[in-house]
């Protein structure tokens, strides 16, 4: 989920611009040496990067590589290059952990906390009392057995819907709720958007007042199965799932997230809670973009067939290079556009008529057809240009903020 992930921070990004622009909010100017890192904060920083960076080469190493370049020629590893491609025969000790940790979520988990164990040293507090690490690991191990209290109370739910059948009977009542509107197999992805529609509402509201985790596993069960009927792949339906079960914590009239900012901040609950939704709102737009474009997820599960176990129409399992890239391009474009609409100011202040282009024009680029998003995408650098020229000081009245 990278890059839905990063769309998302950039839409974030775009959405305090345009705010910031819009209340007139100006650089604090020079650092002053209080906002300045110190060596210790710098060197400090590592126990952050260090773990997340040996996940990412744990995750994204495929297990025959391992062995394979300078490094396990320095290891001592041995290789078969016969068939034109690096196999490890023999690999030393090391290198045999490497390859058993390649790919698995959980062992790279495992070994960034063990490298984690070693940098806290980094830290002089923690070399001057090193039960801090032992305080550390106690009430690791009570979040985690709360953790588990919590899939313990989810588990009792599982068993008493797989009893009574009810998330057969919800995934059947909606379907055929959907075959009664009579869309016809053309207008399949109009059939989907309604199915998705229906599931993003039902995570939000039994995300209500709940943790993610339990919300997740609920509506997974719930909806899970209609999704994946309905042709979508296995994975993705459950990362659609789960991005909602996360966006519940922010959706009023039960927004704890925005309640625990709200104590804070010293704020109302329910206008941070609408201001969370608006500033967040691209959580509720990604799903429907990597739903209907699965290969943003960059991995083959996404694209799957859950019955066959073959590639969903329309993908092939390779990479799709600078199609890719294109989609990403017109995404961007789009969330510029939404992110802009929603504050109401870009350049300058946008009027009522010119958000609703702005809105119609961001459905229109992520549309699969060329003939649409072609259009589409044209108005939209058009009505930017017109809008960044109408901005230009002298051409628009001043304004107070």
């Amino acid at each position: 989920a990278a890059i839905p992930a990063l769309l998302y921070f950039f839409c974030l990004f775009l959405s305090v611009v345009f705010q910031a622009r819009k209340q007139n909010i100006q650089a604090v100017g020079a650092l002053t040496e209080e906002m300045r890192l110190s060596r210790q904060e710098k060197a400090n920083l590592l126990m952050i990067a260090l773990p997340i960076l040996l996940i990412l080469v744990l995750l994204l190493t495929p297990k025959e590589a391992v062995g394979c370049g300078p490094l396990g020629w320095l290891l001592g590893a041995q290789t078969n290059d016969a068939s034109g491609s690096c196999i490890a025969t023999d690999l030393p000790w090391i290198l045999q952990l490497a390859q058993n940790s390649a790919g698995d979520a959980g062992s790279a988990g495992w070994w960034s906390v063990v490298l984690l164990l070693g940098l806290l040293f980094i830290d002089p507090q923690v070399r001057a009392a090193p039960v801090r690490i032992v305080n550390a690991l106690a009430q690791s191990g009570v979040l985690i057995s709360t953790l588990y209290l919590m899939f313990l109370a989810v588990t009792v739910i599982d068993v008493s819907l797989s009893f009574t059948g009810l998330s057969d009977y919800v995934s059947r009542d909606i379907l055929g709720w959907l075959r009664g509107l009579e869309i016809s197999a053309a207008e399949t992805p109009m059939l989907l958007f309604v199915a998705l529609v229906v599931t993003m509402l039902l995570a939000v509201l039994l995300g209500v007042g709940m943790p993610t985790v339990p919300a997740y596993i609920n509506v997974a069960l719930l909806m899970g199965p209609m999704l994946i009927g309905l042709g979508i792949a296995t994975f993705t339906a459950h990362m659609f799932i789960f991005y909602f079960a996360v966006a519940s914590a922010i959706t009023p009239p039960v927004a704890i997230a925005a309640f625990a900012a709200a104590s804070l901040t010293k704020s109302d609950p329910m206008s941070t809670g609408f201001a969370a939704v608006r500033s967040g709102i691209v959580m509720f737009v990604i799903p429907f973009v990597f739903a209907f474009y699965p290969e943003l997820l960059l991995i083959d599960a996404a694209i799957l067939d859950a019955g066959s176990g073959t590639f969903l129409p329309g993908y092939d399992g390779e990479p799709h290079g600078m199609a890719l890239v294109w989609l990403v391009m017109r995404i961007v474009v789009a969330l510029y556009l939404l992110s802009s609409a929603l504050t109401r100011f870009d350049r300058g202040p946008i009027g009522g008529g010119e958000m609703i282009a702005r809105l119609l024009l961001a459905v229109a680029v992520v549309m699969a057809d060329p003939l649409i998003y072609g259009p589409g995408l044209a108005l939209a650098v058009a009505l930017l240009a017109w809008h960044a020229g109408r901005a230009r000081p002298g051409v628009l009245p001043a304004r107070a903020h």
